[in-house]
């Protein structure tokens, strides 16, 4: 098997958690101060990503840090675009840890509409996807907000959502799609039956031999995605913690 198969297989197979590394701009500062390193700590945006990639580094290379427990690892572009101990990430993700590369895509959210933060457009993907398949990456991650039982809302995420997984399968990855419901959601229970309904309509419109995977909040439902679980289009379902 090529390293793809592997990975799919892996991803199949094996129980296991996956690392977020994702941090991005944004939140950089406060995973920085988290892990010890004042905001004063640094004096220009290049600095700030040389001291988070130190950071991730020490994580990644720790003897911890391996396939044996940890399926994949989601990295932030920077990340992707950087070595550890002289190779690229994801090279020594796989090669040297076991741990499957996946790459953040999203840009962030919409303000709230309908009761959903939808993702920011992303015209920049179908490139960063090409660098993202040549450099050895596996699959790529893209968070959506549900914080209302909306019906319309929520079919607007997961239309997006499988809209852009179209597009990201069409580039040989393999993506997770992430509808988090908010844990705060006052209509908790019924947003995630309408949740679960929508995304088992659009699994059903999927061309038979794509795969996707599904990230998820814990339901208040026992078992209520098991449906999805078992559907021959999900290579995956992983727990948002």
């Amino acid at each position: 098997m090529n390293d793809f198969e592997q990975q799919q297989a892996k991803f199949r197979t094996q129980p296991g958690f996956i690392a977020a590394l994702d941090q991005s701009g944004g939140s950089t500062p406060k995973a920085l101060r988290l892990y010890g390193i004042p905001e004063d700590s640094w004096s220009s945006d290049a600095a700030m990503m040389d001291l988070i990639h130190a950071m991730r580094a020490r994580i990644i290379t720790s003897p911890s840090f391996n396939g044996d427990r940890i399926l994949a690892a989601i990295l932030f572009e920077d990340t992707m675009d950087r070595d550890i101990l002289g190779r690229p990430t994801a090279q020594y993700l796989w090669e040297v840890k076991q741990v499957v590369p996946i790459l953040k895509v999203d840009k962030g959210l919409e303000a709230e509409a309908n009761g959903v933060q939808l993702m920011k457009p992303m015209p920049d993907l179908d490139p960063l996807l090409l660098r993202a398949k040549a450099k050895g990456i596996f699959g790529t991650k893209m968070r959506s907000v549900i914080k209302l039982g909306n019906a319309a809302g929520i079919r607007a995420v997961v239309d997006q959502q499988f809209e852009v997984a179209s597009q990201i399968i069409a580039a040989g990855l393999v993506p997770i799609i992430e509808p988090e419901v908010d844990i705060k959601c006052p209509d908790k229970a019924a947003a995630e039956d309408l949740l679960k309904a929508a995304i088992m309509a659009r699994l059903e419109a999927l061309p038979s031999g794509q795969q996707v995977m599904l990230k998820l909040t814990l339901p208040n439902q026992d078992n209520l995605y098991a449906e999805c679980i078992a559907h021959p289009r999900v290579l995956k379902v992983v727990a948002l913690s």
